[in-house]
């Protein structure tokens, strides 16, 4: 018998994976209203509302998954449910068509004027002249971050007769033909675009990814529209390009800081918005606790989770062998995504030395899930990276090589993109971790951590010097520095580890050096 806990107001058609299953004794109430008998719980169920802290955790002794019904875990502590060997899940594409249905009608109207005219008439006014609109059809519409959700956004506006452009670093040219895309670098779809919608998660890289220097690159009257992450569109860019009348409306249904009540972008006569609405729909609701519904109990009867967020049970023994490769294979996942430039087709694994007696698929899916996460719109783990690498149209293996060029062990990954790849090898050596230890040829030795400038240029006197005094110039300080080359006088590579991030006006300068040919940053 499984005693679980469903903590948040749920669709009851969607529980009833739970409420019919004689197996199972489902309580619906808030963790508070039975605090006495949490040690008592196999499973949690949870929306937004319920805080997931590692002292709830404490007395919730029996746990062993947590399930949100939705996409966002935030208010649920990772590290926490980890380390007490609780798996978390979500319901990642549950609410897909809502987002996707919610985006385009947010798109009509705004080009139709809809939520504006709508106002006036109910105002007592009748002014037809006031709101006239545009068409979509013939128009370009831009969509950056093409997932699930921009995937099925694509497939509407192809009915509409919209022109598409997608920039999304994981678009190959074979799947947006299948789709009906036209794949493009991001500045190709700032400058040729009626209309941009953005679909991708909040990362570092993608915090203001619409802001000043972007915004600036757009058609003159370009329309944006954000229903995905507030933040991906920087505000203070977009009430500036407002007022000068550059974007001519933005549509919006999340916000930097939630809720918007007092955002002064509503007061904007050209910002139509929604209070991050686009996942609340019936059918959305139904689905997502459904669908953790579901996993809680397929997972409770012994079989694997398929929408786990952090690493999946181990066994004690098995996880103390695994974890020092595990991490090593997720942080080079991560190098692999930032230093790959172009649509990625396969990434190919050679294990080789005292791993080969380990179970290497764990390991394989961490480095694929590092892979990912940066570029993807949704949480990506072991579990489920390699579903989203499919739906990506990106392959992947492992083999055992003989080879482990004078290490304990190797690992070795390739990442083979339409028109060029790039490998990294890796190692753990016990006294000091993990160790990268040749990329693209090019023997280094570095620990991989924090901010790092990953500079290619010609082995020449010189050039060292140069660089470190454009960094001092920009009050950037070295820590560590790995010089690696294959001939004296040919190209080399430096691995700089700095004390901070540096800008784009930084790694411009660099380049501006007649012998370094790209400098690039890594974050880890």
């Amino acid at each position: 018998m499984y005693n679980i806990l469903v903590s948040d107001a749920m669709s009851k058609d969607g529980l009833l994976p739970l409420l019919e299953n004689d197996n199972v004794i489902c309580v619906q109430k808030n963790v508070d209203e039975v605090e006495g008998t949490l040690d008592t719980f196999d499973a949690l169920l949870v929306r937004s509302a319920t805080a997931v802290t590692a002292d709830l955790l404490d007395k919730m002794t029996n746990l062993k998954i947590i399930a949100r019904a939705g996409v966002g875990v935030d208010n649920i502590d990772i590290d926490a449910a980890t380390k007490r060997g609780i798996v978390v899940v979500n319901a990642p594409d549950g609410n897909t068509i809502s987002t996707a249905e919610h985006t385009f009608a947010m798109m009509a109207s705004l080009v139709r004027h809809i939520p504006q005219a709508n106002q006036s008439i109910k105002s007592g006014e009748w002014n037809r002249k006031a709101f006239q609109g545009t068409e979509l059809r013939g128009k370009t519409l831009g969509i950056v971050g093409f997932g699930r959700i921009g995937t099925q956004l694509a497939q509407r506006a192809n009915a509409f007769e919209m022109d598409l452009l997608v920039y999304d670093p994981f678009l190959t040219r074979d799947r947006a033909e299948k789709v009906g895309v036209v794949p493009a670098d991001l500045n190709e779809v700032l400058e040729s675009s009626d209309i941009i919608t953005v679909h991708t998660p909040l990362t570092k890289e993608t915090k203001g990814l619409l802001g000043m220097k972007n915004i600036a690159k757009t058609k003159s009257g370009v329309y944006l529209i954000n229903c995905a992450r507030g933040g991906v569109i920087d505000e203070e860019a977009l009430k500036h390009y407002l007022e000068n009348g550059h974007v001519a409306g933005a549509a919006l249904d999340v916000f930097e800081e939630e809720p918007a009540n007092h955002n002064n972008l509503l007061e904007y006569d050209q910002v139509i918005a929604t209070p991050h609405i686009a996942a609340s729909t019936k059918e959305a609701q139904l689905n997502v606790a459904a669908q953790v519904s579901e996993e809680v109990i397929r997972f409770l009867e012994g079989n694997p989770a398929n929408n786990s967020i952090n690493m999946p049970t181990l066994s004690k023994e098995v996880y103390e062998k695994v974890q020092p490769y595990y991490e090593l294979t997720k942080v080079m996942g991560t190098i692999l995504a930032q230093c790959s430039k172009t649509p990625v087709q396969e990434i190919e694994v050679n294990y080789g030395g005292e791993i080969t007696d380990h179970e290497t698929s764990i390991t394989t899916r961490s480095l694929i899930a590092g892979f990912l996460q940066p570029r993807v719109d949704a949480p990506v783990n072991d579990v489920n990276a390699s579903f989203i690498a499919k739906e990506r149209g990106i392959t992947f293996g492992e083999k055992y090589v003989n080879n482990s060029y004078g290490y304990s062990n190797i690992i070795h990954a390739i990442v083979h993109g339409e028109d060029r790849s790039f490998d990294l090898q890796g190692t753990y050596v016990k006294e000091y971790g993990p160790r990268i230890v040749r990329i693209n040829g090019f023997n280094v030795d570095f620990y991989p951590s924090g901010h790092i400038i990953y500079i290619q240029h010609t082995d020449r006197p010189g050039v060292i010097g140069y660089m470190g005094q454009l960094l001092a110039k920009h009050n950037v300080n070295i820590a560590t520095m790995q010089v690696g080359r294959k001939e004296e006088g040919g190209e080399a590579i430096m691995m700089l580890s700095v004390d901070k991030n540096v800008n784009d006006d930084v790694l411009k300068d660099l380049t501006s050096i007649d012998e370094i040919i790209f400098a690039d940053k890594i974050e880890l």
